[in-house]
């Protein structure tokens, strides 16, 4: 097929030879089969998101690292550079998981090279060569919910220990591969230990995979791992090997109430400190 121009600057670059077709195409980007040497690879090619909400796209990209003041006070101003600087953040975001995550261990799509807002990466593949589907796009039996389910939460736990959380899994960014499932879709994916919103998107993503696989395997439904998993990571045992029970007992011990108040005053002067600072800059 014709390349696209955003896919031309890479054949031009000697980064892929031709472009074979479009796998397919979502909100955030659209994704191309290429052909490099003598492998098949994928091409990520970002859109521009203007789609994702202000509140969403806050309680992702809370805490991210830009590269200098002036990015952060452009992005706060809401300027074009700024809108620019926000969105090179978060396409950079899903690089920086990947090669993060694949060097950890997890089952990722293998990362090779990010260019010009084009990521080009491993095509994961089923048992006949031919691109993975996804997991809401396959039916299991039970025998298949219990492993794939067991498998995925091990890799959450993976991704956790690297200390990154996904922030949106489900069926819809897992595929299938032969040798297993994928996690795919990253450009979410939040620090564990620098983002509020952190423990929330962890229980969010495990509960998603529970009721994916609780459809052919109901006694699914009724595990804990989310909290159990969250539990271990904030007090500092948490490990790739960790032995997981799947159940969880919340605590009844008396709560300190004065110190829930601190931390709410805590949050709203430093929510009137960021409105303040936004207002200024406005």
């Amino acid at each position: 097929m014709k390349a696209p121009p955003r896919l031309q600057a890479l054949i031009d670059e000697g980064l892929i030879d031709a472009v074979q077709r479009q796998l397919m195409s979502g909100k955030e980007a659209m994704v191309f089969v290429v052909r490099c040497g003598d492998e098949t690879r994928c091409a990520k090619v970002y859109k521009e998101a203007t789609h994702r909400s202000f509140r969403q796209a806050v309680d992702y990209t809370e805490n991210r690292k830009v590269k200098n003041t002036r990015q952060a006070r452009a992005m706060a101003k809401g300027t074009k550079f700024g809108r620019q600087a926000q969105e090179a953040a978060w396409q950079s975001a899903e690089v920086d998981a990947l090669y993060r995550l694949a060097a950890a261990g997890v089952r990722v799509p293998r990362p090779f090279n990010f260019h010009d807002g084009v990521l080009l990466m491993e095509l994961v593949a089923d048992a006949d060569g031919q691109a993975a589907p996804r997991l809401n796009d396959v039916d299991f039996t039970p025998e298949e919910a219990r492993r794939h389910h067991a498998t995925l939460v091990r890799e959450v736990v993976r991704m956790l220990c690297a200390g990154i959380v996904h922030g949106d899994l489900s069926e819809f960014n897992i595929l299938l591969a032969a040798d297993g499932p994928v996690i795919i879709d990253l450009p979410q994916a939040v620090d564990a230990a620098g983002n509020n919103h952190a423990a929330r998107m962890l229980l969010r993503d495990v509960d998603n995979l529970r009721h994916c696989f609780g459809r052919y395997a109901p006694e699914l439904l009724q595990t804990q791992y989310g909290p159990e998993i969250w539990t271990l990571y904030e007090r500092g045992l948490l490990q790739p090997d960790s032995v997981l029970t799947g159940r969880y007992e919340r605590s009844t011990a008396p709560v300190d109430m004065a110190a829930v108040l601190r931390e709410i005053d805590d949050a709203r002067a430093e929510d009137a400190a960021r409105r303040l600072r936004l207002a200024e800059g406005g």
